[in-house]
């Protein structure tokens, strides 16, 4: 298996526990849950079990009994309810021998269906029985991930703070899609691997339909531009299978999608015209647990004036070069060199890299220095009265009283720095300082791809992260 150790020494411990066990994992559609679960039990359990999509109760119920029978129970009728079925489950493990009975149910919101009770009965099985043992592992897994967390992770009934584990399962690293990727012979650049990622993300169900020897243009022209593209229709199969009702979540992300540095919570109302209302807080809040956004302040501003940023690559190329229809078999391919090729690859790489940041941390060396990540921005009028804007997409503030301000450059050479920039970084420094009144030390940091040119202007930069230092394992 690719990377996910940390991930599969979580499972394992759940075997030597003195309790029994209730673990949820969620995650993204495709990014290798039922994979994880099955490679790191090697398919060895008490029970497991597939939800049904797009069926109704009594469907679900029959392939739930089918189940119990290929696990060995005997003479059992199809359960006329969800206590009953997992009554008959209780009955099937009271006869297992294995001293640690892994239960593993996947797709689980596939199960509840309307007027079913099925979240009911699943307090019923773990409260009332499985919980008073202590040689049950059960564990839930699904893609719907708004459903996991309302129903299983934030319960408020029966199965409240019942979890004694969870995992979300994050998209690979760039690391581990390198190691993917030779997995796969597919030889590619690490350039070429980091616009992979630019457009793939970390998703390993995406990465598996590249082909050996087609160069990453025949690759991303064959999955999203060409008549029988495999990933042309991704989006809506993308927010449909993570949120049962997926129209204010693709609201949102359309509004952030148009955002460079993103959006307020009030400029997401207004530009939306959603209603303030549950409904838009927890698509915020599950749009963020699913890393689609992220939610973050500038310096020296309140939680209150938090920023929501669109942060998903599949989501941002979509909105980008799919969202209009389809384009030329041979788009990609005919658009290297284009001007939005060359917008979209300076914003989608300001993304991977803050994906990265333990990465660029431990090249700076301060994996060990308390800091915590910021966004700035400041506006002002110049003696033409004009609007002057200026915008730190990320800086480091550090308890060990200095500040990386780093600019990321997506750049095909080496990066050179003319004299009209190192000017405007000096000035934008300048303004920093001035209104944010810090007495700290500033550190001006550039992460880009191939390093920097040396010259009297590249000076204004004390320290330089490179794509090499991006693709090294996460500790």
């Amino acid at each position: 298996m690719i990377g996910r150790e940390k991930e599969q020494r979580e499972l394992l411990d759940l075997l030597d526990k003195d309790e029994s066990q209730f673990c949820a994992v969620y995650g993204r559609r495709r990014v290798g849950k039922t994979y994880l679960i099955r490679e790191t039990f090697d398919n060895h359990f008490a029970f497991s079990h597939t939800g049904l999509a797009n069926v109704e109760k009594e469907q679900q119920l029959a392939e739930f009994k089918d189940s119990l029978k290929r696990y060995g129970a005997k003479k059992i009728r199809t359960p006329k309810d969800w206590f009953e079925a997992f009554h008959q489950l209780e009955h099937l493990l009271e006869a297992s021998e294995e001293n640690k009975k892994v239960v593993f149910i996947d797709e689980l919101p596939w199960m509840d269906t309307t007027s079913s009770n099925f979240v009911s009965a699943l307090e019923h099985f773990w409260n009332g029985w499985a919980n008073m043992r202590k040689d049950i592992v059960l564990i839930v897994c699904g893609s719907a991930t708004s459903w996991i967390m309302s129903k299983i992770v934030m319960n408020h009934g029966g199965l409240y703070g019942r979890l004694t584990s969870q995992i979300f399962l994050k998209p690979f690293s760039l690391h581990e899609c390198e190691s993917y990727a030779e997995y796969l012979g597919v030889n590619l650049s690490r350039k070429d691997l980091a616009e992979a990622y630019m457009i793939l993300g970390g998703v390993p169900f995406y990465w598996s339909h590249l082909k050996r020897g087609e160069s990453l243009a025949q690759n991303i022209d064959r999955l999203f531009f060409a008549d029988d593209a495999k990933l042309a229709n991704e989006f809506n199969a993308l927010y449909k299978s993570l949120f049962k009702f997926p129209a204010p979540y693709i609201t949102i992300v359309s509004a952030l999608a148009e955002k460079k540095v993103g959006m307020t919570r009030k400029e997401i109302l207004d530009e939306t015209e959603l209603l303030d209302n549950e409904t838009f807080i927890r698509a915020l809040r599950e749009l963020e647990q699913c890393g689609f956004i992220r939610k973050y302040t500038m310096l020296g501003r309140k939680v209150k004036g938090a920023i929501y940023q669109l942060m998903d690559n599949y989501t941002l190329f979509y909105f980008q070069f799919l969202q209009d229809g389809r384009k030329d078999a041979h788009f990609w391919s005919n658009n290297i060199v284009s001007p939005p090729h060359y917008a979209w690859s300076g914003l989608a790489f300001e993304r991977v890299c803050l994906q990265h940041l333990p990465q660029i941390k431990r090249k700076l060396g301060i994996s060990g220095v308390v800091s915590n990540a910021y966004s700035w921005a400041y506006s002002f009028k110049d003696e033409e009265d004009k609007i002057v804007k200026f915008q730190i997409d990320l800086l480091i503030d550090r308890n060990d009283n200095m500040i990386n301000l780093c600019e990321m450059k997506f750049s095909t050479s080496e990066y050179e720095v003319s004299k009209s920039e190192e000017e405007h970084l000096r000035r934008r420094l300048s303004r920093f300082v001035e209104a944010t009144k810090t007495e700290k030390s500033i550190n001006y940091t550039l992460v880009t791809t191939c390093g920097l040119v040396p010259t009297k202007h590249s000076n204004v930069f004390q320290q330089v992260v490179v794509l090499d230092d991006l693709f090294e394992k996460s500790l």
